[in-house]
């Protein structure tokens, strides 16, 4: 996820604060992983650096100033791109999964194991993002549902790969 262009986006709403913009992001996007204070400032003193937002006030209180940042026109161009512009398909052409399997099978080690430990790890992650969705506003349902979906491709190569073991484990010793 491009941190930049979210907080960019967010800024399009109205100028904030660091502070106010962090607690944005996590509300929508940190789900489990919120934003660090470093990499908000670190982000913001990049895109003012590159013209893409603007200060537009400070703010004086009892603790230290708080800088208020607006985005520019630039920056508002630079968003309208990035929406603009497809995500890169993910491809799993290396998967590590599959290099274990491929070195039990050429080792003689019992590759079914490795199929069932890692179906084992993937059934236990789809209870818990199950459980986690139904507690869930409907923005981390929507999560759950895209972590589950991977979930469950990855368990149909699971099954495919067992049922195609025999086959491998003759083309991979030859």
């Amino acid at each position: 996820m491009s941190i930049g262009h979210t907080l960019l986006g967010l800024l399009e709403h109205g100028p904030r604060h660091g502070y106010d913009l962090k607690r944005e992001y996590d509300e929508h996007f940190g789900h489990g992983r919120p934003l660090h204070y470093g990499q908000v400032y670190a982000t913001l003193s990049r895109l003012l650096k590159n013209g893409l937002i603007e200060e537009s006030g400070v703010e004086h209180g009892g603790g230290p100033d708080r800088k208020r940042y607006a985005i520019t026109t630039e920056g508002i161009t630079d968003v309208e791109r990035w929406l603009g512009t497809p995500e890169k398909p993910e491809l799993y052409m290396q998967s590590t999964l599959y290099t274990k399997v491929v070195i039990a099978l050429l080792s003689a080690r019992d590759a079914e194991d490795v199929l069932d430990t890692q179906r084992a790890a993937h059934l236990r992650a789809m209870r818990e993002l199950t459980d986690r969705k139904r507690g869930g506003d409907l923005a981390d349902q929507l999560i759950c549902d895209h972590a589950l979906f991977h979930l469950e491709a990855d368990l149909r190569w699971l099954e495919l790969t067992a049922a195609r073991l025999t086959e491998l484990g003759k083309q991979v010793r030859s």
